[in-house]
């Protein structure tokens, strides 16, 4: 697929003084202090990329800097394009969204929700409606994640290790696993960031009637040509993998900007990482590696409306139901949330199949359109696409967990403060 070409900031309606304040916040904050190893950030408006830069370390220990095509793990940046890959079987015909899982998933018909006890031994009662496919899109299905550590269910995902950065099993064993455990909540009632789109991943297998990443190779990265993005990196891209680190000090996902202490901690090692080989589970809401100029390339395609050279991924009028709220009522996430950790902000915004979707920009209290939508990677990668501004953002570094820092949203109000001639 053929690359756009890199403009000055001023023909798309930008200002190249911002943008260049927003580098040197980057490099001030979070790279010279330590927090950061190395940034990669993109912005893209009205068809051109407008800034585009790279600043320190891919991997800290070997004194690797950052290129244009280091390659990232991006994590939960993976939920959108294993949606927008349902959503094209979605609109063959060959699955509905008002559908109830146990057609496609029998040994979860009677899945129940969580009352009390412990596992194995929970008390549970009936649900007062069967999850649908709509609620794994929507992650209101009553699932959760392991790292929520909020309830006895999330307790009994870690024992099993299901949605673990470091994924174990396969996605047959997650799906019997899952089985076994109840739900949180009876779906529809609450929105909860949880293993739904991992869920979806197998659904597409199942109804496609191959595997996962043969499909996502053969319908969206080969058509238009996001040649460095799949479940693993080869060994001849090995030496492009960046390596990730934790601000926590003792490697995990539990410090915020107010507990830090201390440097930057390794956590996976580019040369032993698990990510070196293909794995086992092959994690539709999690597993994905790619660079930022593919991710800009599926960025690009939805911006269209589904398509870019020639390629159709989905219609515009399906594009158009993802990104729309789908959360019971039409309420926001924080009516509906149980969740203690999800890769969006709160006020203003609802979810749609897939991706946050901005509601009422007033209630974030950054700058932003109503209608733009996001998301984000459990170490500190995002983008938000905003398509009444015709913009695109893509920030990447390799930062665990991504509620570290109040990174994003620094660069939502400092890349729509550069807007000089907005389309509002």
């Amino acid at each position: 697929m053929l690359a756009p070409t890199p403009a000055s900031p001023e023909s798309a309606g930008m200002s190249k003084a911002a943008l260049d304040r927003l580098e040197q916040h980057l490099k001030s904050r979070y790279v010279n202090a330590g927090r950061f190893p190395g940034t990669r950030l993109l912005v893209y408006r009205r068809g051109k990329i407008v800034h585009s830069t790279v600043q320190g370390f891919a991997d800290l220990e070997r004194k690797v800097p950052v290129r244009e095509d280091t390659i990232y793990r991006i994590y939960s940046m993976t939920k959108p394009i294993t949606s927008v890959a349902f959503m094209m079987l979605f609109e063959e015909g060959r699955v509905a969204l008002d559908e109830p899982v146990h057609k496609y998933i029998p040994e979860w018909k009677n899945l129940g929700v969580f009352v009390a006890g412990t596992a194995p031994a929970f008390l549970t009662r009936p649900p007062s409606r069967p999850m649908l496919i709509v609620d794994l899109l929507r992650h209101t299905s009553g699932l959760t994640y392991g790292f929520q550590q909020r309830s006895n269910v999330d307790a009994a995902y870690r024992e099993k290790g299901i949605g673990e950065v470091v994924k174990a099993g396969t996605l047959e064993t997650l799906i019997e696993d899952l089985a076994k455990i109840p739900l949180e909540f009876s779906p529809g009632e609450a929105w909860n960031y949880s293993v739904s789109t991992d869920v979806i991943g197998y659904l597409i297998g199942k109804i496609a009637g191959q595997p996962l990443e043969q499909f996502l190779k053969e319908r969206i990265f080969d058509p238009l040509g996001m040649s460095d993005t799949d479940f693993f990196v080869p060994a001849d891209k090995a030496h492009r993998f960046a390596a990730c680190y934790s601000a926590d000090p003792k490697g995990g996902m539990t410090s915020h900007a107010t507990e830090r202490k201390g440097t930057l901690t390794l956590q996976d090692d580019p040369t032993t990482s698990s990510f070196l080989s293909p794995p086992a589970l092959i994690s539709g809401g999690g597993g994905l590696c790619s660079t930022v100029a593919d991710y800009l390339t599926f960025c690009r395609a939805l911006i269209n409306g589904g398509e870019l050279g020639g390629v159709r991924l989905i219609g515009p009028k399906t594009l158009k139901l993802m990104t729309t709220n789908h959360l019971p009522g039409g309420r926001e996430l924080p009516e509906l949330s149980r969740s203690l950790f999800s890769e969006a902000a709160y006020n203003g915004i609802g979810f749609g199949l897939g991706v946050s979707v901005t509601m009422d920009p007033a209630k974030t209290l950054i700058p932003g359109s109503r209608g733009e939508y996001a998301w984000g990677g459990a170490a500190t990668t995002s983008f938000w696409i905003d398509p009444a501004e015709e913009l695109i953002a893509i920030f990447m570094t390799q930062v665990l967990p991504s509620s570290a820092y109040p990174v994003r949203r620094e660069l939502r109000t400092m890349v729509y403060s550069a807007i000089t001639d907005s389309n509002l």
